[in-house]
């Protein structure tokens, strides 16, 4: 026996039946269950990363979950219900892909022989998503080209996005030079703002501005080398917890005590890691 979606609703039900559900589920509101949610997203993530199929398939599960969770609680408050999300979810999938469904229906198909380029499927996709975006924007708030760009984004990866967006409109660096003068400017800016604040002259609210301008010039030098920012320091994250496992392997091996050793002997341990890493002697 296999369950099916209906089988995992009617389990949600139960689980937040005000009487005899369980009470943790019964507690929770639409934004308590958001951090799980940005959790399960996630490990799902890592575990693609890994390529840890089996353990995708749970983590799937569990995001999964996260939505019936969210459908039943607006289907409580007379909201939505999971059905309605899926129907807008298919309807706007539709609309967007005219190139895969030319009459707006789900039986509509393209002549294979007569397909549009991908230079027009990716202005018409960006087209009905900015008509999307005006349509749901306030009435009393003037329409902008940011508009659409989720606030509670990861900060690089919402940065990156905007960066993206305001491109698409002309707003960008004509090469990857003048990001590079930038980033120097930046790095002036900051150390400017940061000996002000030492000496009493500036404050921290400065220093925090400054860093966070030089940020968004890494993240958009990134973007120009095309690549990831949040996998490149991911990638870093995992050679520095690497390389400091290492380390304390080594003391561990020589008898020592890290929290002993002077910064001066942690680095030297920290080169000849590096050193073995690239197959030399540490230099």
């Amino acid at each position: 026996m296999s369950y099916s979606i209906d089988d995992l609703k009617t389990l949600m039900a139960r689980l937040r039946e005000p009487e005899t559900g369980c009470p943790w589920d019964t507690r929770q509101t639409y934004g308590s269950i958001v951090p799980h949610t940005i959790e399960e997203a996630y490990e799902v993530a890592d575990a693609i990363e890994r390529a840890d199929y089996p353990h995708l398939k749970d983590e799937l599960g569990d995001l999964l979950f996260q939505v019936i969770f969210y459908a039943q609680m607006g289907r409580e408050d007379g909201h939505f219900d999971f059905d309605a999300v899926v129907d807008n979810l298919v309807r706007k999938l539709i609309r967007r892909h005219p190139h895969v469904f030319p009459d707006g229906t789900l039986d509509s198909r393209i002549d294979p022989d007569n397909r549009p380029t991908e230079a027009w499927i990716k202005e018409s996709w960006e087209r009905i998503k900015a008509e999307e975006r005006a349509q749901a924007a306030p009435s009393d708030t003037p329409a902008s080209r940011l508009d659409g760009v989720a606030r509670t984004l990861p900060p690089m990866a919402r940065a990156e996005k905007l960066q993206k967006r305001a491109a698409r409109h002309g707003f960008d660096w004509p090469d990857i030079e003048p990001v590079f003068d930038k980033l120097h400017e930046e790095i002036d800016e900051l150390k400017e703002a940061w000996h002000a604040a030492q000496s009493g002259t500036g404050d921290h609210d400065a220093v925090e501005d400054e860093l966070g301008d030089l940020l968004f010039v890494c993240v958009n030098l990134a973007r120009f080398m095309k690549v990831n920012p949040e996998q490149a320091l991911k990638r870093t994250n995992h050679k520095f917890e690497a390389r400091f496992r290492a380390i304390e392997q080594v003391l561990r091996r020589d008898g020592r005590d890290m929290d002993e050793e002077s910064l001066e002997a942690l680095d030297a341990v920290w080169q000849s890691v590096k050193g073995v890493e690239k197959g030399g002697s540490g230099a």
